[in-house]
């Protein structure tokens, strides 16, 4: 018998969300291991290469940790090798401890790419030995330029069997160079016990229902309507996992206010929504949140509960779109008040806000500005600038002067 259902506001379900995932009204994680907390917390957080304001990672973080910098993931990535890039939802980061868990995802990759008809597994003994012998390398470090058919597009042989043996897990990513990724053996880096761990969800029914799970911890409630947070996940094995799950009480079901969809929450997540954290009124602040944040990730329930609608428009073809090719939201409180378009000076290599666009009903009021100003502070400082360039398109439509800088003190003035 499952738990019984519980029913709760939007404002209600919106406090929830930005508390879980660390937005709410002050910040409560500090440094690498605010970063490994994060992850941990939400299982993982989506990769992305393009870099206007930082890439989607970096993004991600510098929202709920203050001091955060680049370099500060980049590490636990590549020196401490805590964590781990490799394909989830998406391309992803999340814990090397949970490498067994993606066992199954592996092997299909193995009988994919690996197979005798693959136009790579020819030339995989001289790969190895390259690697071997020379140590870290990426496609550009071998001549094998032959182009091959790939999945996504032709490309050269050399990408392909890298990639490959990426996906299947023999090798992992070393390090990048910008987006190039720099390949080693998996068992260099990765402990021997943890390569050898059997997969611990073998039954096929417990693998979805941890994938389930995984996904509901990612995105803190998800509803159980079909959109890009369970992308790779079927409907049939989404509902039948649902079901189980709910039976098994680690789903709790909730209705919200005027929303006829249900959404889930882990049942051992339940006390951050009965807890008054998540509906007191305190001073609220503001944060700039990346494209692929994991409160993002499905836009349409993000629309039904903040009344916020938001399309990433990169892979669109400029004439289409609506505001801008990378455009950042703002949040404030449990509100989304704006959203900008970000871009990089030339010659300072200061932020400059090229485009900017309030939501309808906000009227800044002077705590929004004050809340403004702290956060373009805290998103300078993650940038490793003190110069902020509000375009003059904008700079009198956009009512935007409480954010000019002094350039005596460095610091954001009214």
């Amino acid at each position: 018998m499952s738990i019984a259902k519980l029913t709760i506001t939007r404002q209600h379900a919106r406090r929830f969300l930005l508390e879980y995932h660390g937005l709410g009204q002050s910040f409560e994680l500090q440094g690498k291991q605010g970063i490994l907390d994060y992850i941990s917390h939400v299982g993982y957080i989506q990769f992305d290469s393009l870099n206007i304001a930082g890439r989607n990672p970096e993004l991600v973080l510098q929202a709920r940790i203050p001091d955060f910098k680049p370099v500060m993931l980049h590490d636990l990535l590549y020196k401490e090798r805590l964590l781990l890039d490799g394909p989830d939802k998406e391309m992803c980061i999340y814990s090397v401890s949970d490498w067994p868990y993606f066992r199954r995802q592996r092997e299909v990759a193995r009988q994919r790419f690996g197979n005798n008809r693959r136009p790579i597994v020819p030339f995989l003994p001289q790969v190895r030995q390259e690697i071997k012998k020379r140590g870290p390398l990426s496609s550009l470090d071998l001549e094998f330029d032959q182009m091959v058919d790939w999945p996504w597009a032709p490309t050269r042989l050399s990408r392909a069997a890298l990639e490959s043996m990426y996906l299947w897990g023999e090798l992992i990513i070393h390090h990048k160079v910008n987006t190039r990724k720099v390949y080693d053996f998996a068992h260099h880096h990765l402990p021997a016990e943890l390569l050898a761990a059997p997969e611990p969800n073998e039954p096929e029914e417990e693998y979805w229902e941890w994938l389930v799970l995984r996904r509901i911890g990612a995105g803190g409630m998800l509803w159980s309507r079909s959109g890009d947070a369970w992308r790779g996940i079927k409907s049939k094995d989404r509902q039948a996992a649902l079901t189980r799950l709910l039976k098994q009480k680690t789903l709790q079901e909730i209705e919200i206010e005027g929303i006829k969809f249900p959404f889930y929450i882990r049942t051992a997540n339940k006390s951050r929504l009965d807890s008054k954290s998540a509906i007191k009124n305190q001073k609220p602040r503001a944060a700039i949140l990346a494209p692929l944040d994991n409160l993002l990730w499905d836009r349409n329930m993000v629309k039904a509960l903040f009344d916020f609608e938001y399309r990433w428009e990169v892979y669109k073809p400029a004439a289409e779109r609506k505001y801008g090719y990378y455009v950042l939201p703002v949040l404030y409180g449990d509100r989304f008040i704006a959203r900008f378009e970000p871009g990089k000076d030339p010659v300072s290599k200061g932020l400059i806000i090229k485009n900017w666009w309030w939501e309808p009903k906000v009227n800044p009021s002077a705590a929004l500005k004050r809340a403004l100003q702290s956060c373009f502070q805290g998103f300078l400082h993650y940038l490793g600038t003190d110069t902020l360039v509000i375009s003059n398109i904008i700079r009198n439509n956009a009512r935007l002067g409480f954010l000019e800088i002094d350039k005596q003190t460095g610091n954001i003035e009214e």
